[in-house]
């Protein structure tokens, strides 16, 4: 087996010898940096990065190496977070009657290639069952109606720590969650069937079809309480024309749909996503 890491994401106010500290952390650590990237916003006056070195200590020196980071990192002024290679995510997936996305994931699951445990499938709808049981991973069903919502969110939460989930898919949930939902809930990707921030909201692919638009897209991002309006993780195109009816796009869009969630998946579970601000960074 390879040898563990540890992956260090950092944002803070962009300052001078930012990495040359961070490095040397590593170096006195006796660490391999094995992968190092970083970015300056000058805009926004800040820094963000990330770093991965080979890491073996054990799960009590793990604690003994954050607060060591802590006395570091801290000093920056900003925000930092530290994972191990080692420690596999686990994730829902949610979904209600469209299969395609639930489906890709599934098997990119089988393959080995989102390096996650599928902790279970949660749907507003019994549909899906049939492809998820089989596999052996437990699937949830919470009919969702105005009166019921605030509730069944809450039954939501409930089995989402029970089952220790870090990450929700959203892999075309027909639901808008709650913000009491997502100030409780982990983090929370959701796939949108357009090239945000344009078409936003309902039917996006006939609302391109009505502007005869050129080019359509997809949008893996994170939800917030504001309506597909969320920082961007990734997102993908496809040329359109005159000729394409909107059962022509939505055909199209679901291939762009599949892809888009699928790499913004594998990021965030590779710790690769940083957020700041209503933006994300991206090291691939």
């Amino acid at each position: 087996m390879s040898t563990p890491t540890a992956i260090l994401l950092i944002s803070c106010p962009d300052q001078r010898g930012i990495v040359a500290r961070l490095s040397n952390f590593v170096f006195e650590r006796g660490g391999n940096i094995v992968d190092s990237d970083h970015h300056s916003d000058l805009q926004a006056g800040r820094f963000l990065g990330r770093i991965e070195w080979e890491e073996t200590a054990d799960p009590a020196e793990r604690l003994h190496l954050r607060a060591q980071l802590a006395a570091v990192a801290d000093r920056m002024g900003g925000q930092w977070e530290l994972h191990f290679s080692d420690v596999v995510p686990r994730i829902a997936l949610w979904c209600s009657r469209q299969e395609h996305c639930l489906l890709d994931l599934l098997w990119r699951h089988q393959a080995g290639e989102l390096g996650a445990e599928v902790a279970c499938v949660i749907s507003n709808h019994d549909h899906l069952r049939r492809h998820v049981e089989p596999l052996g991973i437990p699937f949830h069903v919470f009919p969702i109606t105005a009166a019921t919502k605030t509730a069944q969110e809450q039954r939501q939460l409930e089995l989402l720590r029970r089952e220790r989930v870090d990450l929700v898919v959203l892999a075309k949930y027909m639901q808008v969650l709650s913000g009491d939902f997502l100030r409780d809930a982990p983090d929370v990707i959701n796939i949108h069937h357009s090239f945000l921030p344009a078409f936003a909201g309902a039917q996006p692919y006939h609302q391109a079809h009505g502007r005869g638009v050129k080019i359509i897209g997809a949008s893996a991002h994170f939800v917030t309480e504001d309506l597909d309006a969320g920082p961007i993780i990734e997102q993908d195109v496809v040329r359109v024309s005159h000729r394409d009816t909107v059962e022509d796009l939505v055909r199209k869009g679901k291939d762009m749909e599949r892809m888009a969630l699928a790499r913004a998946v594998r990021l965030h579970l590779h710790h690769r996503v940083l957020t700041y601000g209503n933006k994300t960074v991206v090291f691939e």
